[in-house]
């Protein structure tokens, strides 16, 4: 189904692949009698091209790129647009997109979601923007269905911002890189490695995207293999694939860590250009006759059956038939392993009482997002359903199309009758969801959904509250078979279907008639519109000489998510208030932290003011009687700041409060053994933090404190080992290390943060 290669290969005329061993190139040479070096061959790769194009740099070893367009949702561009605002922003330079998508039902905190939307309008029509007002699209459908170019590059501020099947390099980054590129700078990279996802047979009947990526993602998650590197989707595989089809799987990209994707095109991809009347958009892309990738993931689609990803993350993959067949043993191995996820919280959590008549019940299913709220999708999902009933007990359907011209289509092509007659019920384009804000289950509840996370509380509930409810991830197809076995756990291969495959036509005009662009027409003269939930940036001070840090929080979990350093769903409703945001940082993780975090932020404050310290902490003055038998230092060039320790942050979501929220808490720093994904990395230095790695066994504790002896220096000299003493343990010293750092991030750090770093 799914194979890895142990090392590099090099891809001949687009289809053959050949290991790289000892005599692959006089190989290649005897075969096409193009004579080459593995070097040469690396940049035969499409991914080394459009970078290529993008980069403002000397050379292809630290990149500086420059994108095309941007994108942000309600969720994000608040914080970004007061970022850049703090920053000088006068216009912006590029194409920018702000969607309303995330916080659209307004269900929460008042007038808050509404008034974020208001300022999201007024900030496009002053700076030149594009807005695109609630329900009218997820982000991510209207950047295909608008946005995306051949060859071109689009960064946008959440996670899944992938457009790699359109020919087009699309990254998911925290907010502050946004804010880079209105300001027109750059985004810093070292040249990426490149590994090829290599497509061959055809999918079976009823298997769909979602079975695919989830298929790929169990097999390279774990081990790292494509970790912040580029996916380039290769071979004869993808001419079986409708452009639906690819995009259904780009999008999932997001789940493995890899920092990007991009897909060969075809005439199937010029015809998606054709139907949005943007053919000039489209281009031919493919690899160099010989190219060379660091890793090759072979994906046989004949051999891939209907998947489903059991709580709590997108890799915990198993195939239906496989569960169903084994359904005890492995759900009470999900259980099991589900205790770390939930950090052993006192929660009732059981699948195993799921099981009824020998099957697996669910009692919801859900389609919907920029995963599942496609058109072929839908119209697949229809065909199985139709004439048929959810019934009327426990499990419920919703779906969601992707964005209004999509909903419109499944309209007048009766799809969306046929769905309606079956009982599920249809929404607009909305990604609740996705990220706990729409469709909560009951308490011990059990979800179906094709969307992109998994992950605990994602769908909305509180384990902090005794709350525990649970999402597998499938494809829109076996869904809608569930839904057809009115709950029972079903693959869309085990029914007869004859899939309709209506041709889709778009509609433009709606968006003609509703979206505001303003590109290039930016208007000084316009007043923002502030709510009164909007609330600038606190205040951050640079770095001192020395730090002092706090251990507030300890995560010993594999890996910890972005969701869960700070909550998505409700607490989303304060994301334009930085702190009142911040109230909710771990909450459902370490739920003292921010009350630890508060104690060590009031040490700081009191330092800033010239006040006393001690009297604010009265053991500092045995920490710092410590410090003193061995350097002479003193509390007015010591930072004093909180710190979090976990083992692997940062996987999933790039919203950059996961940072900004521990930052406007006193946050000074975590210690990680690894970051999961660079954009988390990125966002704590870019909120001025110290993004620490650590090897061997901890020698420190929660509620210990660690003294970092001239950091700056080490900063401004580009010194990665940094000698630390835990001054609980009698000054016991540690190594600390910040990896690569380039000069623009060692100067974000000394001066606090980027909007220190902008200020004019």
């Amino acid at each position: 189904m799914v194979t890895l290669y142990d090392g590099g290969a090099y891809l001949v005329n687009g289809t053959e692949l050949i290991p790289d061993t000892g005599d692959a190139l006089a190989a290649i040479e005897s075969m096409t009698g193009v004579k080459t070096t593995r070097e040469e061959a690396a940049r035969g790769t499409m991914a080394y091209g459009i970078l290529s194009a993008h980069n403002t740099a000397s050379d292809m070893e630290n990149l500086k790129i420059r994108f095309d367009k941007l994108t942000s949702h309600d969720i994000t561009f608040v914080g970004i647009l007061q970022t850049a605002r703090a920053s000088g922003l006068e216009r912006f330079p590029v194409p920018y997109v702000l969607t309303n998508c995330h916080n659209s039902l307004c269900a929460v905190g008042g007038t808050i979601n509404e008034d974020d939307h208001v300022f999201g309008l007024s900030c496009a029509k002053k700076y030149g923007g594009i807005y695109v007002p609630p329900h009218q699209a997820v982000i991510h459908q209207f950047a295909r269905e608008m946005l995306a170019a051949g060859g071109a590059m689009i960064l946008g501020s959440d996670s899944h911002t992938r457009y790699g099947a359109l020919g087009t390099m699309a990254v998911g980054e925290g907010g502050p890189e946004i804010v880079k590129q209105l300001l027109e700078q750059t985004y810093d990279i070292p040249m990426p490695g490149v590994v090829a996802v290599h497509l061959t047979g055809k999918p079976e009947k009823g298997v769909g995207p979602q079975d695919i990526a989830l298929a790929i993602i169990g097999a390279v998650f774990g081990n790292g293999y494509v970790n912040n590197k580029v996916m380039e989707f290769v071979g004869d595989g993808i001419d079986n694939l409708s452009v639906d089809y690819r995009i259904g799987v780009d999008v999932m990209t997001t789940e493995t860590t890899c920092l990007s994707s991009i897909w060969r095109t075809d005439g199937a991809v010029k015809e998606f250009y054709d139907i949005h009347g943007r053919s000039a958009d489209y281009k031919e892309l493919n690899p160099a006759q010989v190219a060379y990738y660091d890793g090759v993931v072979e994906v046989d689609l004949s051999q891939v059956k209907p998947m489903i990803a059991m709580p709590f993350h997108p890799s915990n993959t198993y195939t239906i038939e496989e569960l169903n067949a084994n359904l005890e043993d492995i759900l009470r191995d999900v259980e099991k392993k589900a205790l770390v996820s939930l950090d052993n919280n006192k929660i009732d959590f059981c699948l195993t009482d799921k099981i009824k008549n020998g099957k697996l019940y669910v009692e919801q299913g859900v389609i919907a997002g920029c995963a599942g709220g496609g058109y072929e999708n839908l119209c697949d999902a229809a065909d199985i359903l139709r004439g048929k009933t959810i019934g009327a007990d426990e499990f419920s359907l919703s779906v969601y199309p992707a964005s209004q011209p999509v909903f419109m289509e499944l309209v007048k092509n009766g799809r969306i009758a046929d769905l309606m007659a079956t009982g599920a019920t249809v929404r607009t384009a909305f990604c609740g969801p996705c990220f706990g804000a729409g469709d909560v289950p009951s308490n011990k509840g059990l979800s179906i959904r094709h969307s992109t996370r998994n992950f605990p509380n994602r769908e909305g509930s509180k384990v902090t509250s005794g709350q525990i409810a649970s999402v597998a991830l499938m494809d829109a197809r076996s869904i809608a078979a569930t839904a057809a076995n009115q709950g029972y756990l079903t693959a869309a291969t085990d029914l007869d279907v004859e899939f309709t495959k209506p041709k889709y036509f778009f509609d433009r005009s709606i968006y003609e008639n509703r979206v505001y662009d303003g590109t290039g027409k930016a208007d000084p003269s316009v007043e923002i519109k502030f709510g009164p939930n909007i609330v600038d940036w606190p205040q951050m001070q640079a770095l001192t000489d020395h730090v002092l840090l706090k251990v507030v929080s300890m995560i010993h979990d594999p890996v910890t998510t972005t969701d869960e350093l700070i909550p998505s769903g409700e607490t989303s409703s304060y994301r334009s208030n930085p702190l009142g945001l911040a109230e909710f940082t771990l909450s459902r993780k370490d739920p003292a932290y921010v009350g630890k975090a508060k104690e060590v932020q009031k040490v700081e404050k009191a330092r800033i003011a010239g006040t006393d310290i001690y009297a604010e902490d009265e053991k500092l003055s045995e920490i710092y009687d410590t410090i003193k038998q061995q350097f002479d230092v003193t509390p007015e060039e010591t930072e004093v700041g909180s710190v979090i320790f976990a083992v692997k942050p940062g996987d999933g979501s790039a919203r950059e409060q996961a940072a900004s929220c521990q930052r406007v808490l006193g946050g000074m720093a975590n210690i990680a053994r690894e970051y999961a994904t660079k954009r988390y990395r990125s966002n704590l230095i870019n909120w001025g933090m110290l993004p620490f790695v650590f090897e061997g066994e901890l020698p420190f504790e929660k509620e210990d404190y660690i003294f970092v002896k001239d950091i700056r220096h080490a900063i401004e000299t580009k010194n990665d080992s940094i000698q630390a003493y835990v001054v609980n343990k009698g000054m016991k010293e540690m190594e600390l290390h910040l990896g690569n750092l380039t000069e623009d991030e060692r100067e974000i750090i000394l001066k606090g943060c980027l909007i220190n770093y902008n200020r004019k």
